[in-house]
């Protein structure tokens, strides 16, 4: 028997593969998980990955929208049973709740959850809470938290009794984000970075606004990313004058990282914030909302700011922009943390010993 046939078979499941987070860890973990035969499904026809997108099997499940859940209940049982799979592996809501009513209570269900849900929109409807809370009293599952405050907020949040549960921290890809040799600018500019969907739990206007009383100092702002908060930053920043620039959706943000002297984020809830762990391994420093999965990340490598006003915020750039030194030490203390606890290596390892339980002990609490 070769030795492909005689891997365990894992399915993993998640909504799409448009690049965002939750994507990017699939994605990473797939290309490293040699040990299994990896089936890839996605509830919908998305994939901005490309031939990064590594599998031994593909499926994609095409729904048009949640509302044919359902529909994708019924082909995802019928994936798992063709394939004789070993493990289902759900990430985000959707994918979670058909995999939870589409997987045999015999066959191990893995589920991650990726953010703080009590801070998210779509949980402040009632019908979402009900159906997660049902489905997953209805299915013991084994969740997979990104932070611990993650994971402790799912089950307090829901009201739920766990059943097994373990933080999985995201990670960052080390063969990727190495550091580099800064790019010199002779004008004195500090350039700052920030990454990220355009949209109100991201709260970029937030950096827009601190930058009304910058305008003194040579700084830029560069802000990555796209969403339906561009129209309000971009008449921000036309009104004022102000020294930021959005700069669109981004691919790879690693031969980016080199050009900017600091990076901030300023999110009223994350789970596991990808892109800071990233800036970390590249030797940036890190300018953050003072919000619980932040402080988990980078505990105090990091300087942290309120989001009640914007002064704080605006004082620490001060700080950082005189202090050439202090952005040195923050940089070093940041890699180090993130290369002593974050590599997708030692996430990969964690996630084969988790995977190897379930084979042994089922979805048994």
């Amino acid at each position: 028997m070769s030795n492909s046939v005689q891997k365990k078979k894992v399915l993993h499941l998640i909504d799409d593969f448009g690049r965002a987070g939750a994507e990017t860890t699939v994605v990473g973990v797939l290309k490293k998980l040699g040990n299994y035969h990896n089936i890839a499904v996605n509830l919908y026809d998305k994939n901005e990955f490309g031939d990064e997108l590594k599998y031994d099997r593909f499926y994609c499940l095409n729904l048009k929208s949640y509302k044919q859940f359902i529909k994708g209940v019924f082909r995802l049982r019928s994936i798992i049973k063709e394939n004789k799979v070993d493990i289902v592996h759900s990430t985000l809501y959707w994918s979670t709740i058909v995999a939870r009513l589409a997987t045999p209570r015999r066959i191990p269900l893995i589920s991650s959850v990726q953010s703080s849900i009590s801070d998210g929109i779509e949980y402040r409807k009632k019908w979402i809470c009900w159906l997660d809370k049902l489905t997953y009293r209805w299915r013991k599952s084994i969740v997979l938290g990104v932070s611990a405050y993650t994971l402790k907020d799912y089950f307090t949040f829901l009201k739920l009794k766990p059943f097994k549960t373990h933080v999985l921290y995201n990670f960052v890809d080390t063969d990727i984000f190495q550091p580099a040799i800064p790019q010199p600018r002779t004008d004195g500019t500090m350039r700052l970075i920030s990454v990220g969907t355009l949209k109100l739990q991201k709260n970029q206007v937030f950096l827009v606004k601190a930058f009304q009383s910058l305008k003194d100092l040579p700084i830029e702002l560069h802000i990555y990313g796209e969403g339906p908060c561009r129209t309000e930053m971009q008449q921000l920043i036309d009104q004022y004058g102000l020294r930021v620039k959005l700069m669109g959706k981004m691919m790879n943000l690693a031969p980016l990282l080199p050009q900017y002297d600091l990076f901030v984020m300023s999110a009223t809830y994350e789970g596991f914030a990808l892109a800071v762990l990233e800036g970390m391994a590249m030797g940036i420093p890190m300018l953050l909302s003072d919000i619980p999965t932040y402080r988990e990340q980078c505990a105090d490598t990091a300087r942290y700011f309120d989001l009640a006003n914007t002064t704080g915020f605006e004082a620490q750039v001060r700080e950082l922009f005189n202090n050439p030194q202090l952005r040195h030490t923050m940089a070093e203390a940041g890699r180090k943390r993130a290369l002593e606890n974050f590599t997708l290596n030692d996430h990969v390892r964690q996630l084969q010993e988790i995977y190897q339980d379930a084979l042994k002990t089922g979805n048994n609490a």
